[in-house]
């Protein structure tokens, strides 16, 4: 007779995949088993494949989900601030308060999705496009880029770039919070976009940076 799901069969599933995006975290996908898992979330390793079959399932639901969660706080942002002029600082304060809490999962994303299967990849890296796409968006509202500016992909790049390592340093309760780090970021950013776009775009800059 087939196992019947317990009432409490979605939370636990929850509670598994945080153990997991921890475990990833600090083991390191290869290294990490389910026995592992099991263990960290005191079951037996039969019960965790009652939930999950493998761990390459597992990697696919924590990268999917923090990713759509990231899609979901894009969309929230965007219903809240209906002028996209003014949208960016709203999305980097949303994500940076979103990277105080997800530190494992967001060292998953940004280290293990080359052990997923190419069609599971690319169902999280099209998550990712998204995000993406509406800072790119987002950033040339903000400063009232031109179409034909060549380099605004690289700089919202660079915007990625001084958020999403926070995990590596920024400790709450530790000099700066991830709030006031966030309004440093907007600020620091507006003053280089307004600088280069006073320049047009680096010298030797062409439309293919942005390919």
């Amino acid at each position: 007779m087939a196992r019947t799901r317990a009432a409490t069969y979605d939370a636990q599933r929850q509670v598994i995949l945080e153990t997991a995006a921890q475990a990833f975290a600090e083991l390191g996908f290869p290294s990490a088993s389910m026995n592992d898992i099991a263990r960290r979330c005191r079951m037996s390793k039969g019960l965790l494949y009652h939930y999950y079959a493998s761990k390459e399932q597992l990697l696919f639901a924590v990268a999917e989900q923090y990713t759509r969660r990231l899609v979901e706080l894009v969309r929230a942002v965007e219903g809240r601030v209906p002028d996209p002029a003014q949208r960016l600082p709203e999305l980097i304060r949303a994500f940076l308060e979103e990277y105080q809490s997800s530190h494992a999962r967001h060292m998953v994303l940004l280290h293990d999705l080359r052990f997923l299967p190419e069609s599971e990849r690319r169902a999280v890296v099209g998550n990712q496009r998204r995000v993406i796409e509406a800072f790119v968006a987002a950033v040339r509202a903000a400063h009232r880029l031109p179409d034909d500016f060549p380099v605004v992909k690289p700089v919202t790049m660079m915007l990625f770039g001084m958020m999403n390592w926070t995990f590596a340093w920024l400790k709450p309760g530790k000099g700066i919070s991830y709030a006031q780090y966030a309004e440093l970021v907007t600020e620091v950013f507006a003053a280089g976009v307004a600088a280069l776009s006073g320049k047009r775009a680096p010298r030797g800059a062409a439309a293919s940076a942005v390919a």
